[in-house]
């Protein structure tokens, strides 16, 4: 089950794999397949595409980047039982990993992608080499959770047009500028049975999300037992992560690197991909190089 019909023109996945109880997993990659393993999970309502820019860049570096859909969302199939809990995340993870041959991974997450990826480094529910936590860590401010369900909430009887979708992200977030073209927009949603746009994730996804308390003891324990070099991202304008909750995070897990991207908001890679690259490549670099910057280390 799905969103409803994709739009012509929509990407299709590079690939499918089967996750959790029988979901299948839409996702694409970059890259070198014998390069360090990078895995990249979006947030919550965003698709893979939202790591485009970040996995090409990657790719280029020599590494094999990863990106896929989470299930009920994109390309991916819905849950038929509703299941989007954090575990059946992981358990998704575990499935995608396992099909690109149970290698070691580096594991890339913002927001929803974040926790799932903590969890997982944390639980040992993949090997994982290194972690990069974008906008997310265990201690997160409800009212920016607040402003994000908010969003996805609305307009439930869907969409007449592109330019119905494009008012609806611009009033979201006014600090971006609008697209010059709106064909770019025809991969976020689908179109129903009754001819109008939806976006593409399943509504029943945000049952269930709201146990903060539970969530954020889990993600410290989590944080507590990470040995793997680590780096969190905050985008200095983000209203999820704080700076109390940086200096919480910071806390539990001592040798966590930390860089603010001062002009970006919850959205760190869509609103600063260019910094975002740059910041993630060069904690890479130091720990697991790309096969073409290994390449460039032995010519010096």
């Amino acid at each position: 089950m799905s969103a409803g019909e994709r739009l012509p023109g929509t990407p299709e996945p590079m690939h499918r794999w089967p996750g959790a109880g029988g979901v299948r997993i839409a996702g694409d990659s970059w890259g070198d397949p014998q390069g360090p393993l990078v895995i990249l999970q979006h947030g919550g309502g965003q698709t893979r595409h939202a790591w485009k820019g970040t996995g090409q860049a990657l790719g280029d570096a020599g590494y094999h980047a990863v990106a896929f859909d989470a299930r009920g969302h994109g390309d991916s199939d819905w849950a038929q039982d509703g299941a989007y809990g954090q575990d059946a995340m992981v358990q998704d993870l575990r499935h995608v990993v396992h099909a690109l041959g149970d290698r070691p991974c580096i594991l890339v997450g913002a927001s929803m992608g974040g926790g799932t990826s903590l969890v997982a480094a944390g639980e040992g529910a993949v090997r994982t080499r290194a972690l990069v936590l974008v906008d997310i860590a265990a201690r997160i401010e409800l009212e920016g959770v607040e402003h994000i369900e908010a969003f996805m909430c609305r307009n439930p009887d869907g969409f007449g047009s592109l330019e119905e979708v494009a008012d609806a992200i611009a009033s979201y977030q006014p600090h971006r500028p609008r697209p010059a073209s709106l064909r770019g927009l025809a991969k976020n949603v689908r179109r129903g049975i009754d001819g109008r746009l939806y976006w593409h994730w399943d509504p029943r996804f945000l049952a269930g999300q709201r146990d903060l308390e539970g969530r954020q003891s889990r993600l410290e324990t989590c944080a507590r037992a990470l040995t793997m070099p680590t780096l969190l991202v905050k985008g200095g304008r983000s209203d999820v992560l704080s700076d109390e909750g940086v200096r919480q995070f910071k806390a539990l897990a001592p040798h966590c690197e930390y860089v603010n991207i001062a002009s970006a908001g919850h959205m760190v890679a869509g609103d600063r991909n260019d910094a975002f690259g740059v910041a993630v490549l060069a904690f890479l670099a130091r720990f697991f190089p790309g096969r073409h910057q290994e390449e460039i280390k032995h010519e010096r």
